[in-house]
């Protein structure tokens, strides 16, 4: 009988010849039927076992059969570097970590709290998402003042003001929109030159795309001439800083 020898070709290790286990591998093992078949056996098999081997006949010239072993790893999420429970600003970045392990590699999918699905691809489109930083803002007629909006959106959104009954808020006179985008920011800012008493109210920015529309609102309210606290100017222009005056109560009781 031909010797015949099992080998792990990746390491270039003999691990049996004929019924002799060779490898200090305890589970590996050999067994020999009638019908001539030898069988490598390897127990409580392992990632590490992955790999090429080959069954080797000893004959000249010598023949040889391989065979490679794929050892399938159900997928777990490792709890480092995986994100765990975060507080962050309305308005600032966040990176969120998923690592996951297994063979075949995981599909790594995001999902809400809810179960919808969050897609992470390069371009992804995004709805219009707006934040107000001030939604109730104080001033004084006669004042100059300015309402600010943050807007997202891709693709690229259409930005503008209305008044509380819907009237697109038009540019020019005594009205300034102004856009500052950065990639798919942007701040929307509308500043009244001279506030009178028409101009208090509710205004609306909005930002609009293919996928939606969405919009913040922001109350403006006339605050009292007495509210002034301080006049002064500043590389030519005039400026006043203004304080809302807050009625106080005492807890202290008379008898």
């Amino acid at each position: 009988m031909m010797p015949v020898a099992w080998l792990r070709v990746d390491t270039q290790t003999i691990l049996t010849i004929q019924n002799h286990v060779i490898t200090k591998n305890k589970r590996i093992g050999i067994t020999y039927t009638e019908k001539k078949t030898w069988q490598l056996r390897i127990k409580d098999i392992r990632e590490t076992d992955r790999g090429w081997y080959m069954c080797q006949i000893n004959t000249d010239p010598m023949k040889s059969q391989m065979g490679y072993l794929d050892v399938v790893v159900p997928p777990d999420i490792l709890d480092y570097p995986t994100s765990t429970d975060m507080v962050v600003r309305e308005g600032s970045n966040v990176t969120l970590r998923c690592a996951a392990v297994g063979s075949p590699a995981p599909a790594i999918v995001w999902r809400r709290e809810a179960g919808d699905n969050i897609s992470l691809q390069d371009g992804e489109q995004v709805p219009p998402m707006i934040w107000v930083p001030n939604q109730l803002v104080g001033a004084v007629e006669g004042q100059r003042m300015t309402l600010e909006c943050h807007s997202e959106a891709y693709p690229k959104s259409i930005n503008y003001w209305t008044r509380e009954k819907g009237d697109i808020v038009p540019q020019g006179g005594k009205y300034e929109p102004v856009l500052i985008d950065n990639a798919y920011k942007v701040v929307m800012k509308l500043s009244i030159k001279v506030v009178s008493q028409a101009d208090f109210g509710a205004y609306k920015c909005i930002a609009k795309n293919s996928l939606g529309e969405t919009d913040g609102t922001i109350k403006l309210y006339k605050l009292p001439k007495s509210a002034i606290n301080s006049v002064e100017t500043i590389d030519g222009k005039r400026r006043t800083y203004a304080i809302k005056n807050v009625e106080r109560t005492s807890s202290r009781s008379t008898v």
